[in-house]
């Protein structure tokens, strides 16, 4: 199968059974585009499609997005994981709105120098919102080439990848790139799936080295395992005298940067000296712990219900500070863990 074989067989497959009625698809602005791929790194589309609805209702505009906090910028990401995506959307909605007057860079070149866009995003927003021929390799896209081509060998690799790339650029057309990205996308996630494929289906079958071979549940070679080591920490419920929970803001970068979360601390008798605060350890309640994954380690968290000495008072020093009232909980960034915290036990 030749490249324009392969790009005309999938052109042929979106029109009939590609996704035409995605949220982001019914205006395909460079905005809405950029954000709703951004949102999509590492994330299914189920999940994405209520989060892209509130958060464009929102922030309708890129100069909307740039002259919103933080804060509220990282509350509607909650529960989306990946906070860096949304710090870097942030970042780069300010550059765009306030040094080139809302205007997104014409090259993936330049697209790709602003925050949080790699090359891949960077293809995939241009081709998509404005047709220009630009390639894109996100994961669905690699397992379709990888399996089409018989490229063995884990994707994440530099060899592998620039072959990839390479098989990427010349599958792609002149011309209908933004419904070939948008096909080739669809193509992964609803056929070429990790697991269980559904070969019957795939317009790429006759050309698919893969399915010739048997290897379709070999390719693409899966990353080299390794055990997640787990780490633990303790994070402290601290009520004050009207019931409210202390929280702290996390550093701007590293995990959960910018987020509100619960005080963390490695244990309780220095917990007091890290936070400032006379804390009552004979009335500490451990409760059940609560774990939660990461790419490259286990966060095994036990939240612990602490008594404050002197519950009037809220004063204490280090990181800035809010009391969160479960009642009207505040427009803030939380990471997953902690709202399912706040949920289970800010009562």
């Amino acid at each position: 199968m030749t490249p324009e074989q392969f790009h005309r067989a999938v052109l042929a497959w979106f029109d009939r059974h590609g996704r035409h009625d995605l949220p982001w698809q019914a205006e395909k602005t460079v905005y809405s585009t950029w954000i709703s791929e951004i949102m999509l790194q590492q994330t299914q589309v189920k999940t994405v499609i209520p989060y892209f609805h509130r958060f464009m209702a929102r922030f309708p505009t890129v100069h909307a997005l740039a002259d919103a906090e933080l804060d509220e910028v990282l509350h509607l990401w909650t529960g989306l994981g990946y906070y860096a995506r949304a710090r870097n959307l942030h970042r780069a909605a300010r550059i765009i709105s306030r040094e080139r007057g809302g205007a997104f860079p014409p090259s993936v070149e330049e697209l790709e120098r602003l925050p949080g866009i790699g090359r891949s995003t960077a293809g995939a927003i241009l081709s998509i919102a404005t047709g220009k021929r630009a390639v894109i390799l996100d994961g669905n896209v690699k397992r379709v080439l990888a399996r089409f081509h018989a490229v063995a060998g884990w994707p994440g690799s530099a060899a592998v990848l620039k072959n990839l790339w390479a098989h990427a650029e010349q599958a792609t057309p002149l011309q209908r790139v933004g419904d070939y990205t948008q096909a080739m996308m669809d193509l992964g996630a609803t056929l070429c799936t990790r697991a269980r494929p559904n070969c019957q289906l795939c317009p790429l079958r006759p050309g698919c080295k893969a399915w010739a071979l048997n290897l379709t549940g070999q390719l693409p070679s899966p990353r080299p395992k390794k055990v997640l080591p787990v780490k633990r920490t303790l994070m402290l419920l601290i009520h004050n005298a009207k019931g409210e929970i202390l929280l702290q803001r996390r550093p701007p970068s590293g995990i959960w940067g910018g987020l509100w979360s619960l005080p963390e601390v490695d244990t309780l008798p220095a917990a007091a000296t890290t936070l400032g605060l006379a804390l009552d350890e004979a009335a500490t309640e451990l409760l059940p712990p609560l774990r939660h994954t990461f790419s490259h380690y286990q966060l095994e968290i036990t939240p612990a219900r602490v008594a404050l000495k002197d519950p009037t008072n809220s004063v204490m020093e280090g990181p800035p500070i809010l009391w969160y009232n479960s009642e009207q909980p505040a427009t803030i960034g939380l990471a997953a863990p902690v709202k399912r915290l706040l949920e289970r036990y800010a009562h």
